[in-house]
Protein backbone atom coordinates (compact mmCIF):
# COMPACT_ATOMS: atom_id res chain seq x y z
CA UNK A 1 0.00 0.00 0.00
CA UNK A 2 1.89 3.43 -1.62
CA UNK A 3 1.07 6.97 0.83
CA UNK A 4 -1.82 7.54 -1.59
CA UNK A 5 -3.47 4.47 -0.31
CA UNK A 6 -3.54 4.93 3.18
CA UNK A 7 -4.51 8.53 3.81
CA UNK A 8 -6.58 8.24 6.42
CA UNK A 9 -3.13 6.68 8.53
CA UNK A 10 -1.17 9.22 7.49
CA UNK A 11 -3.48 11.66 8.57
CA UNK A 12 -3.47 9.88 12.10
CA UNK A 13 0.22 9.49 12.79
CA UNK A 14 0.65 13.02 11.76
CA UNK A 15 -2.11 13.98 14.84
CA UNK A 16 0.31 11.72 16.63
CA UNK A 17 3.56 13.80 15.52
CA UNK A 18 1.16 17.05 16.26
CA UNK A 19 0.40 15.80 19.93
CA UNK A 20 4.12 15.16 20.47
CA UNK A 21 5.02 18.35 19.85
CA UNK A 22 2.14 19.80 21.82
CA UNK A 23 3.43 17.99 24.92
CA UNK A 24 6.96 18.55 24.56
CA UNK A 25 5.92 22.82 24.40
CA UNK A 26 2.66 22.28 26.80
CA UNK A 27 2.34 20.15 29.28
CA UNK A 28 6.08 19.53 29.42
CA UNK A 29 6.83 23.30 29.19
CA UNK A 30 6.27 26.71 31.09
CA UNK A 31 2.23 26.66 31.05
CA UNK A 32 2.23 23.54 33.41
CA UNK A 33 5.04 24.61 35.09
CA UNK A 34 7.35 21.32 34.20
CA UNK A 35 10.37 22.66 35.02
CA UNK A 36 9.26 24.18 38.72
CA UNK A 37 9.29 21.34 40.52
CA UNK A 38 12.69 19.90 39.31
CA UNK A 39 11.50 16.78 37.68
CA UNK A 40 11.33 17.64 34.09
CA UNK A 41 13.21 14.35 33.78
CA UNK A 42 9.82 12.47 35.61
CA UNK A 43 7.98 14.33 33.10
CA UNK A 44 9.60 12.94 29.88
CA UNK A 45 9.46 9.54 31.20
CA UNK A 46 6.04 9.79 32.27
CA UNK A 47 5.21 10.56 28.54
CA UNK A 48 7.40 7.75 27.20
CA UNK A 49 4.83 5.80 29.56
CA UNK A 50 2.00 7.19 28.42
CA UNK A 51 3.44 6.51 24.24
CA UNK A 52 4.15 3.32 25.30
CA UNK A 53 0.23 2.37 27.26
CA UNK A 54 -1.75 4.18 24.60
CA UNK A 55 -0.81 1.46 22.16
CA UNK A 56 -0.65 -1.62 24.23
CA UNK A 57 -3.82 -0.60 25.80
CA UNK A 58 -6.03 1.60 22.98
CA UNK A 59 -3.86 0.87 19.78
CA UNK A 60 -6.25 -2.32 19.18
CA UNK A 61 -8.66 -1.88 21.28
CA UNK A 62 -11.98 -3.83 20.42
CA UNK A 63 -15.05 -3.94 22.92
CA UNK A 64 -16.75 -7.10 21.09
CA UNK A 65 -13.56 -9.14 21.24
CA UNK A 66 -12.27 -8.07 24.61
CA UNK A 67 -8.86 -9.36 26.35
CA UNK A 68 -7.13 -8.66 30.05
CA UNK A 69 -3.88 -6.33 29.35
CA UNK A 70 -1.71 -5.21 32.20
CA UNK A 71 -2.01 -1.50 32.82
CA UNK A 72 1.57 -1.23 34.43
CA UNK A 73 4.28 -3.65 35.07
CA UNK A 74 7.81 -2.35 36.92
CA UNK A 75 8.78 -0.17 33.99
CA UNK A 76 5.40 0.87 32.70
CA UNK A 77 4.33 3.07 35.73
CA UNK A 78 1.01 5.49 35.58
CA UNK A 79 -2.19 7.01 36.84
CA UNK A 80 -0.90 5.61 40.49
CA UNK A 81 0.54 1.94 40.49
CA UNK A 82 1.52 0.13 42.95
CA UNK A 83 4.16 -2.34 44.15
CA UNK A 84 1.77 -4.99 45.27
CA UNK A 85 -0.84 -5.05 43.25
CA UNK A 86 -1.80 -6.13 39.68
CA UNK A 87 -3.91 -4.13 37.18
CA UNK A 88 -5.71 -5.61 34.34
CA UNK A 89 -8.38 -3.13 31.76
CA UNK A 90 -10.55 -4.76 29.27
CA UNK A 91 -12.58 -2.42 26.96
CA UNK A 92 -16.53 -2.68 26.89
CA UNK A 93 -19.87 -1.71 26.15
CA UNK A 94 -22.68 -0.89 27.69
CA UNK A 95 -25.44 -2.88 25.10
CA UNK A 96 -23.23 -6.09 25.22
CA UNK A 97 -22.88 -9.35 27.94
CA UNK A 98 -19.56 -10.62 29.06
CA UNK A 99 -18.54 -13.46 31.12
CA UNK A 100 -15.33 -13.20 32.96
CA UNK A 101 -13.31 -16.39 34.29
CA UNK A 102 -10.78 -16.10 36.56
CA UNK A 103 -9.07 -17.36 39.52
CA UNK A 104 -7.60 -15.55 42.76
CA UNK A 105 -4.81 -17.62 43.27
CA UNK A 106 -3.28 -15.77 46.59
CA UNK A 107 -4.54 -12.17 46.10
CA UNK A 108 -5.93 -11.02 49.84
CA UNK A 109 -8.17 -8.83 47.70
CA UNK A 110 -9.87 -8.76 43.80
CA UNK A 111 -12.26 -6.70 42.09
CA UNK A 112 -13.82 -5.95 39.04
CA UNK A 113 -14.66 -1.77 38.10
CA UNK A 114 -16.51 -0.91 35.22
CA UNK A 115 -15.33 2.90 34.08
CA UNK A 116 -17.54 4.96 32.48
CA UNK A 117 -16.85 7.70 29.34
CA UNK A 118 -13.35 5.75 28.46
CA UNK A 119 -14.31 4.79 25.22
CA UNK A 120 -11.38 5.31 22.53
CA UNK A 121 -9.08 4.86 25.19
CA UNK A 122 -9.98 8.60 26.43
CA UNK A 123 -9.75 8.64 30.44
CA UNK A 124 -12.36 7.70 32.79
CA UNK A 125 -15.36 10.28 33.77
CA UNK A 126 -15.97 8.13 37.00
CA UNK A 127 -16.33 4.58 38.38
CA UNK A 128 -19.99 3.08 37.50
CA UNK A 129 -19.63 0.51 40.01
CA UNK A 130 -17.52 -2.08 41.93
CA UNK A 131 -17.43 -5.71 42.62
CA UNK A 132 -15.20 -7.49 45.02
CA UNK A 133 -14.25 -10.88 46.42
CA UNK A 134 -17.13 -10.14 48.84
CA UNK A 135 -19.48 -10.60 46.23
CA UNK A 136 -19.22 -13.03 43.99
CA UNK A 137 -18.92 -16.60 44.58
CA UNK A 138 -15.55 -18.67 44.53
CA UNK A 139 -15.18 -22.30 44.19
CA UNK A 140 -12.66 -24.07 46.50
CA UNK A 141 -10.08 -24.05 43.57
CA UNK A 142 -10.27 -19.97 43.40
CA UNK A 143 -12.27 -20.06 40.26
CA UNK A 144 -14.98 -18.15 39.59
CA UNK A 145 -17.27 -16.70 36.86
CA UNK A 146 -18.99 -13.46 36.65
CA UNK A 147 -21.44 -11.85 33.95
CA UNK A 148 -21.50 -8.59 33.14
CA UNK A 149 -24.46 -6.70 31.78
CA UNK A 150 -27.69 -8.09 30.62
CA UNK A 151 -31.04 -9.48 32.47
CA UNK A 152 -30.10 -9.52 36.39
CA UNK A 153 -29.21 -12.66 38.15
CA UNK A 154 -29.37 -13.77 41.53
CA UNK A 155 -25.46 -14.46 41.67
CA UNK A 156 -22.22 -13.24 40.10
CA UNK A 157 -23.66 -10.79 37.97
CA UNK A 158 -22.71 -6.95 37.83
CA UNK A 159 -25.06 -4.51 35.81
CA UNK A 160 -23.37 -2.52 32.98
CA UNK A 161 -24.48 1.16 33.64
CA UNK A 162 -24.93 3.53 30.69
CA UNK A 163 -21.80 4.61 29.14
CA UNK A 164 -19.49 1.68 30.61
CA UNK A 165 -16.35 1.83 28.39
CA UNK A 166 -14.10 -0.25 30.49
CA UNK A 167 -13.51 -3.14 32.97
CA UNK A 168 -10.63 -2.34 34.90
CA UNK A 169 -9.15 -5.37 37.82
CA UNK A 170 -7.69 -5.20 40.94
CA UNK A 171 -5.63 -7.76 41.75
CA UNK A 172 -3.46 -6.86 45.41
CA UNK A 173 -1.43 -9.40 47.10
CA UNK A 174 0.77 -8.67 50.32
CA UNK A 175 3.90 -10.26 50.81
CA UNK A 176 7.43 -9.30 52.38
CA UNK A 177 8.08 -8.62 48.81
CA UNK A 178 6.58 -6.52 45.94
CA UNK A 179 4.36 -8.77 43.97
CA UNK A 180 4.23 -6.31 41.31
CA UNK A 181 8.07 -6.92 41.10
CA UNK A 182 7.58 -10.13 40.01
CA UNK A 183 7.28 -10.54 36.33
CA UNK A 184 6.33 -14.22 36.40
CA UNK A 185 2.88 -13.37 38.72
CA UNK A 186 0.08 -13.54 36.78
CA UNK A 187 -4.06 -13.39 37.67
CA UNK A 188 -5.54 -15.89 35.26
CA UNK A 189 -8.32 -14.11 33.60
CA UNK A 190 -10.40 -13.85 30.22
CA UNK A 191 -13.60 -12.09 28.98
CA UNK A 192 -15.88 -13.02 26.50
CA UNK A 193 -19.28 -12.06 25.10
CA UNK A 194 -21.81 -14.04 26.41
CA UNK A 195 -22.83 -14.50 22.71
CA UNK A 196 -20.52 -15.31 19.97
CA UNK A 197 -18.91 -13.01 17.14
CA UNK A 198 -17.11 -12.91 14.25
CA UNK A 199 -13.55 -12.90 13.37
CA UNK A 200 -12.90 -8.98 12.70
CA UNK A 201 -12.02 -8.05 9.45
CA UNK A 202 -8.65 -7.53 8.59
CA UNK A 203 -6.97 -4.44 9.10
CA UNK A 204 -7.27 -1.76 6.59
CA UNK A 205 -6.19 1.96 6.34
CA UNK A 206 -9.31 2.83 8.25
CA UNK A 207 -9.01 1.04 11.45
CA UNK A 208 -5.16 1.76 11.65
CA UNK A 209 -5.94 5.11 11.58
CA UNK A 210 -8.19 4.37 13.93
CA UNK A 211 -5.90 2.67 16.21
CA UNK A 212 -3.69 5.55 15.60
CA UNK A 213 -6.35 7.90 17.27
CA UNK A 214 -6.89 5.92 20.32
CA UNK A 215 -3.43 5.94 20.94
CA UNK A 216 -3.50 9.79 20.87
CA UNK A 217 -6.76 9.86 23.03
CA UNK A 218 -4.95 7.85 25.61
CA UNK A 219 -1.75 10.56 25.86
CA UNK A 220 -3.75 13.47 25.45
CA UNK A 221 -6.39 12.68 28.05
CA UNK A 222 -3.30 11.58 30.35
CA UNK A 223 -1.72 14.97 29.74
CA UNK A 224 -3.10 17.85 27.85
CA UNK A 225 -6.64 17.21 29.45
CA UNK A 226 -5.24 16.91 32.80
CA UNK A 227 -5.61 20.10 34.77
CA UNK A 228 -2.69 21.92 35.72
CA UNK A 229 -0.76 22.29 39.11
CA UNK A 230 -3.41 24.20 41.24
CA UNK A 231 -5.60 24.86 38.63
CA UNK A 232 -8.19 22.10 40.01
CA UNK A 233 -10.00 21.39 43.68
CA UNK A 234 -9.04 18.81 45.25
CA UNK A 235 -10.40 16.07 47.33
CA UNK A 236 -10.57 15.95 51.39
CA UNK A 237 -8.12 13.26 51.38
CA UNK A 238 -5.44 15.11 49.57
CA UNK A 239 -3.23 17.58 51.63
CA UNK A 240 -1.80 20.55 50.25
CA UNK A 241 0.80 20.79 53.11
CA UNK A 242 3.90 19.10 52.92
CA UNK A 243 4.47 16.55 55.66
CA UNK A 244 1.40 16.66 56.92
CA UNK A 245 -1.49 13.64 56.30
CA UNK A 246 -5.49 14.68 56.56
CA UNK A 247 -7.90 12.15 57.32
CA UNK A 248 -8.32 8.62 54.98
CA UNK A 249 -11.85 8.60 52.78
CA UNK A 250 -13.01 7.07 50.18
CA UNK A 251 -12.68 8.46 46.80
CA UNK A 252 -16.51 9.85 44.53
CA UNK A 253 -16.58 10.85 41.34
CA UNK A 254 -12.84 10.38 40.18
CA UNK A 255 -11.86 8.19 37.14
CA UNK A 256 -9.56 4.78 38.40
CA UNK A 257 -10.64 5.10 42.14
CA UNK A 258 -11.05 2.72 44.16
CA UNK A 259 -14.78 3.42 45.80
CA UNK A 260 -14.54 0.56 48.44
CA UNK A 261 -11.02 2.09 49.47
CA UNK A 262 -10.01 4.85 51.51
CA UNK A 263 -7.16 6.83 50.54
CA UNK A 264 -4.58 9.36 51.71
CA UNK A 265 -1.79 11.46 50.77
CA UNK A 266 0.26 14.14 50.84
CA UNK A 267 3.75 15.58 49.63
CA UNK A 268 7.07 15.59 51.81
CA UNK A 269 9.45 17.85 51.49
CA UNK A 270 13.34 17.05 52.99
CA UNK A 271 16.38 18.54 53.56
CA UNK A 272 19.47 16.35 52.73
CA UNK A 273 19.41 16.24 56.49
CA UNK A 274 16.00 15.47 57.47
CA UNK A 275 13.56 12.51 57.46
CA UNK A 276 9.68 12.30 57.66
CA UNK A 277 9.18 10.07 60.80
CA UNK A 278 5.32 8.45 60.87
CA UNK A 279 3.81 6.89 63.01
CA UNK A 280 0.18 5.02 63.30
CA UNK A 281 -1.39 1.86 63.18
CA UNK A 282 -2.90 -0.66 60.16
CA UNK A 283 -6.59 -0.85 60.52
CA UNK A 284 -8.20 -3.96 60.31
CA UNK A 285 -8.84 -4.14 56.11
CA UNK A 286 -8.65 -6.95 53.56
CA UNK A 287 -5.18 -4.62 52.42
CA UNK A 288 -2.96 -1.57 53.73
CA UNK A 289 -0.05 0.17 52.19
CA UNK A 290 1.77 3.22 51.60
CA UNK A 291 4.69 3.71 48.61
CA UNK A 292 5.81 6.72 47.30
CA UNK A 293 4.94 8.59 44.28
CA UNK A 294 6.83 11.49 42.16
CA UNK A 295 4.52 14.18 40.78
CA UNK A 296 3.28 12.10 37.58
CA UNK A 297 1.77 9.30 40.05
CA UNK A 298 4.44 7.08 38.95
CA UNK A 299 5.95 4.64 42.01
CA UNK A 300 9.33 5.03 42.99
CA UNK A 301 11.91 1.85 42.25
CA UNK A 302 10.27 -0.80 44.23
CA UNK A 303 12.15 -3.59 42.28
CA UNK A 304 15.36 -2.38 43.19
CA UNK A 305 14.76 -0.08 47.10
CA UNK A 306 12.43 -0.15 49.58
CA UNK A 307 9.79 2.51 48.44
CA UNK A 308 6.52 1.10 49.90
CA UNK A 309 5.24 -0.25 52.57
CA UNK A 310 2.38 -3.01 53.65
CA UNK A 311 1.25 -4.87 56.50
CA UNK A 312 3.72 -7.89 55.83
CA UNK A 313 7.19 -6.06 55.56
CA UNK A 314 5.95 -3.47 58.37
CA UNK A 315 7.92 -3.92 61.64
CA UNK A 316 5.18 -3.11 64.01
CA UNK A 317 5.54 -2.44 68.59
CA UNK A 318 4.30 -4.46 70.72
CA UNK A 319 1.05 -1.93 71.01
CA UNK A 320 0.57 -2.44 66.97
CA UNK A 321 1.73 0.87 66.27
CA UNK A 322 4.74 1.53 63.44
CA UNK A 323 7.09 4.23 63.30
CA UNK A 324 8.22 4.22 59.43
CA UNK A 325 10.94 6.55 58.19
CA UNK A 326 11.06 8.34 55.27
CA UNK A 327 14.71 9.45 54.78
CA UNK A 328 17.35 9.89 51.62
CA UNK A 329 19.71 7.36 53.41
CA UNK A 330 19.10 4.24 55.29
CA UNK A 331 19.19 4.72 58.57
CA UNK A 332 20.03 1.89 60.04
CA UNK A 333 16.08 1.90 61.65
CA UNK A 334 13.21 -0.55 61.02
CA UNK A 335 10.45 0.60 58.11
CA UNK A 336 12.56 3.01 56.36
CA UNK A 337 10.78 4.21 52.90
CA UNK A 338 13.76 5.18 50.13
CA UNK A 339 13.39 8.79 48.46
CA UNK A 340 15.98 7.90 46.12
CA UNK A 341 16.97 10.90 47.15
CA UNK A 342 14.11 13.49 45.74
CA UNK A 343 13.90 16.18 48.19
CA UNK A 344 10.15 16.22 47.16
CA UNK A 345 7.31 13.44 46.33
CA UNK A 346 3.64 12.40 47.32
CA UNK A 347 3.29 9.57 49.82
CA UNK A 348 0.30 7.72 49.10
CA UNK A 349 -1.85 5.48 51.41
CA UNK A 350 -4.27 2.74 50.87
CA UNK A 351 -6.62 1.03 52.58
CA UNK A 352 -8.83 -1.76 51.42
CA UNK A 353 -12.34 -2.83 52.47
CA UNK A 354 -11.14 -0.92 56.04
CA UNK A 355 -13.72 -2.27 58.97
CA UNK A 356 -13.71 0.14 61.62
CA UNK A 357 -12.09 3.52 62.38
CA UNK A 358 -8.93 3.98 59.51
CA UNK A 359 -6.55 6.02 61.96
CA UNK A 360 -4.59 9.40 60.11
CA UNK A 361 -1.32 9.06 59.53
CA UNK A 362 0.95 11.51 62.10
CA UNK A 363 4.45 12.25 60.80
CA UNK A 364 7.11 15.05 61.71
CA UNK A 365 10.14 16.19 60.25
CA UNK A 366 13.57 15.68 62.33
CA UNK A 367 16.97 15.64 61.36
CA UNK A 368 18.34 12.11 60.87
CA UNK A 369 21.03 12.88 63.60
CA UNK A 370 18.24 12.87 66.22
CA UNK A 371 16.73 9.57 64.70
CA UNK A 372 18.57 7.58 67.27
CA UNK A 373 18.13 9.49 70.03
Amino acid sequence: MTSDQAPHSRRALRGLIDLLEEVDQRYLGEEWGAADFGDIADGFRYVANMIEAGFLLGFDADPERPFFRPIVSRARKLLGDNADALYYTAPIRDDLVYIVKGNVIDTVYLSFTVEAGSQDAGYSDDVAGVINQNSFDVDDNGDFEIIFGGPQRERNWFPLAKNAAELVVRAYFEDASPRAADVNTVVPLTIDQLESVEPPAPWNDASVAAGLDRAVNFVRTRTLDFPKPGAAAQPGWISPIPNTFRAPETPQGIGYAATDAKYSMAPYVLAPDEALVITGRWPEAAFGNVCLWTRYMQTYDYAHRPVSRNRANTTVESDGSFRMIIAHQDPGLPNWLDTEGRSFGIVFWRFFLPTGEVETPNAAVVKVADLHG
